[in-house]
């Protein structure tokens, strides 16, 4: 098998970016996966873009991290380690070697769809940030007040899905599972706009830094692709 060539991202902060959103992604599973896409871009260079998924209570998010390229051979898909894809990432050089595939799990055959995202809403930020905030301290209290012997992954797990369920006051179209899942990967901060947008069974909720991705039906012929999302 001829091995895919290094990447060559546009800059260093690419590079430190994609190394923060695989070291967050860690956090929650040492054994994560990541589906990668890379296609040229019309105007030169191209993007790279990395899935993983956030296995927040019984349900899971998809995040997506999108990074500049200065350059492409050929188009790229793969699902690789992200432990060994962070190791690959080499920040002073810009430049990102491609670990060797992995057998992926179910969520990394279906992806989001690349086109037909209809807007939403464009909420701001600091409107959605104490809503998330006040879910936070209701999960951690709620969790605490459990007896330890009591304090199942499956309790746990109940006691998330009842609050991350819930529709966002600002937009009810949204689960707060969603500003949830942005917040805990570092795209979601307390200021700016924030852009949500539908696709057939999927919403995606949008910050400067990436987008996390939900199905809220079965989707039939979503397809895969490459959303390259920032």
């Amino acid at each position: 098998m001829t091995a895919t060539p290094p990447l060559d991202l546009a800059d260093t902060g690419e590079a430190a970016d994609l190394t923060a959103f695989l070291a967050r992604l860690l956090r929650f599973d040492r054994a994560a996966v990541v589906r990668l896409q890379a296609v040229p871009a019309v105007e030169g260079g191209g993007v790279l873009a990395a899935f993983g998924r956030l296995p927040l209570g019984s349900s899971g998010v998809l995040a997506i991290r999108t990074a500049r390229l200065a350059g492409i051979e050929r188009a790229l898909d793969a699902t690789v380690s992200a432990g060994q894809l962070l190791e690959a990432v080499d920040e002073p050089a810009g430049t990102v070697a491609v670990p060797p595939p992995v057998t992926g799990p179910a969520w990394a055959g279906l992806l989001p769809p690349r086109t037909g995202w209809q807007p939403v809403a464009e909420p701001a930020a600091d409107r959605v940030f104490p809503e998330l905030m006040a879910g936070v301290r209701e999960f951690k209290r709620r969790t605490e007040e459990v007896p330890e012997h009591h304090r199942t992954r499956q309790v746990v797990d109940a006691i998330a899905d009842e609050i991350w369920s819930r529709p966002l006051e600002v937009v009810p179209d949204l689960p707060l599972r969603a500003a949830h899942a942005a917040y805990a990967i570092g795209f979601l901060r307390p200021a700016g706009r924030l852009t949500v947008h539908r696709a057939g069974g999927w919403l995606r909720l949008s910050a400067a830094a990436g987008s996390v991705v939900l199905r809220t039906t079965d989707a039939p012929g979503a397809g895969l692709g490459l959303s390259p999302l920032r």
